[in-house]
C-alpha cells in the first residue's frame, strides 16, 4: 500500500522558482523581450495543490499536482538504492517534473490561443 506523504497547498506565489529560473527570468525582462510568454508566477498560479506519495518499494515517490482547472499532473522520482532514499529530495524532484510538463501544457495553451485570435474556428461541442 503507498504512504501518502503530505498534501501541500500552493499559494501561487513565484517563491517556488529556482535560483537558474530567477536568473533566466531577470536576463528575458533585462533583454526587453515582450511578446507573450509564460512566466514561473504564471506557472505557478496555475497549481492548486500537491500530494505526494512514497510506492511500496521505497524508492519511488510521485508528486501529484492538481491544476486550479482540476487537470491532474504526475511527477516522479526513484532512485536505484533504497539505502539513497530521501523524502526530501524525492518530493523536490518528483514536483520538478510535475512543474515542467504543467510548462508544456501551458505553452500549448497559450500557443493555441494565439493562433486561434489569428484563425477563428469552430470549437468543439462539449456535452
Amino acid at each position: 500500500m503507498p504512504t501518502l506523504i503530505r498534501v501541500i497547498k500552493s499559494t501561487g506565489r513565484d517563491s517556488n522558482m529556482s535560483n537558474n529560473e530567477k536568473a533566466i527570468e531577470q536576463e528575458i525582462q533585462d533583454k526587453g523581450l515582450t511578446a507573450p510568454r509564460l512566466t514561473p508566477a504564471l506557472i505557478d498560479a496555475t497549481i492548486d495543490s500537491e500530494t505526494y506519495t512514497v510506492l511500496p518499494s521505497g524508492r519511488v515517490t510521485i508528486c501529484e499536482m492538481t491544476l486550479k482547472n482540476g487537470f491532474v499532473v504526475l511527477g516522479e522520482s526513484s532512485c536505484v538504492s533504497k539505502e539513497n532514499f530521501n523524502a526530501e529530495l524525492g518530493q523536490k524532484i518528483a514536483r520538478e517534473n510535475a512543474r515542467n510538463k504543467v510548462w508544456e501544457l501551458e505553452g500549448y495553451l497559450l500557443k493555441q490561443r494565439l493562433f486561434e485570435t489569428q484563425n477563428p474556428m469552430p470549437h468543439a461541442i462539449l456535452g
